[in-house]
């Protein structure tokens, strides 16, 4: 608990919370405005005037002739008609403007907070804030890579925008659980162990992104096996260990896979560890986590098998919401900070 005073510890948890979900849904609309391939619709970086549509038709006009300009009309979607761009523009607009309703959600409780805190105490709060403003950086960063030369922005800036999106998530989550004072188990398993589970769900979601930023899941539409091998049948082994792999969409399928199976693997391990030593106070969150990290799986295989579908793709991204804070929650009750 960080203050003695219990109305202020219920305000912080609420605005944190609140922040989570905000923040949990703004993820999923990231993701369904990559899986629309709408993330290149607006072409400019308005930070103010960007804050309103389109309000005319004059308006529409001007955006579409900007986007006219851009390797994704010219090479893609030449034959796209002003209302279909619509389509894609909503799609980036809501990301967006879900962007500046965050920073701003954030910003005036912080303020608020450092008057009846003292500053120190929530200096970690204020971290998640530059986070928060980087995180608008990154992404026009990532928008722009997509603006000269390719139809698409690269993979490596939108994993980057992912996985910190994820991190604010998962700091927002912890300062939550310690806002709460939710009770850690004394006898708990080493947090190391938990710790390094986090880091491979966090690792997993950066391949991800990179499955998604290649558009790998509309390849090798089968499972267990890449089409009738268990590796991809279009590489070799020995390009699996270059760098370059990580630009490659059937080795990238396939780490994304395996990354998987580890992740299960090393999930049994914690299970069977901690009800071989009978730590009963741990059943219930590894539990939920055993669910999770299933439903994940499954959900990955669907994805996988129907072509990178786009209801099953953003169900799939919705469950890593939920396993990453299992996780968080995991590891939190595991580390001894009281």
């Amino acid at each position: 608990m960080y203050t003695v005073n219990t109305k202020i510890n219920n305000q912080l948890s609420f605005w944190l919370i609140s922040m989570f979900i905000i923040i949990s849904i703004m993820i999923v609309v990231g993701g369904l405005t990559r899986l629309t391939d709408s993330g290149l619709s607006i072409t400019k970086w308005q930070l103010f005037s960007g804050l309103l549509p389109p309000l005319n038709q004059n308006d529409w006009i001007l955006y579409f002739n900007l986007y006219k300009e851009i390797p994704e009309f010219k090479l893609q979607n030449f034959n796209m008609s002003l209302k279909e761009f619509k389509v894609i523009f909503w799609w980036e607009w809501a990301h967006r403007f879900l962007g500046r309703l965050i920073g701003l959600c954030y910003l005036f409780p912080l303020i608020y907070f450092s008057f009846k805190l003292k500053i120190s105490k929530i200096l970690d709060l204020y971290f998640i804030f530059f986070l928060i403003c980087f995180q608008g950086f990154i992404g026009w960063y990532m928008v722009s890579s997509g603006l000269v030369d390719r139809i698409d922005v690269s993979h490596f800036r939108l994993s980057a925008h992912l996985f910190i999106a994820f991190l604010i998530l998962s700091l927002i989550f912890w300062n939550y659980l310690k806002y709460q004072n939710y009770n850690q188990v004394p006898d708990g398993i080493n947090p190391i162990i938990p710790f390094i589970f986090l880091v491979l769900i966090l690792i997993q979601i950066v391949i991800g992104a990179f499955v998604s930023g290649m558009d790998a899941g509309k390849i090798y539409n089968s499972w267990p096996l890449m089409g009738n091998t268990y590796f991809p049948d279009d590489n070799n082994l020995e390009n699996l260990f270059k760098l370059s792999a990580l630009s490659d969409p059937s080795l990238v399928q396939f780490i994304h896979r395996n990354m998987a199976y580890v992740i299960g693997l090393f999930y049994v391990f914690i299970f069977f560890k901690i009800y071989k030593n009978k730590t009963n106070k741990l059943y219930r969150s590894v539990n939920i986590l055993g669910f999770f990290i299933i439903i994940q799986i499954i959900l990955g295989i669907y994805t996988i098998v129907l072509g990178a579908h786009i209801y099953i793709a953003a169900l799939h991204q919705v469950s890593s919401i939920f396993l990453i804070s299992s996780s968080i929650y995991f590891f939190y009750i595991n580390t001894r900070t009281n």
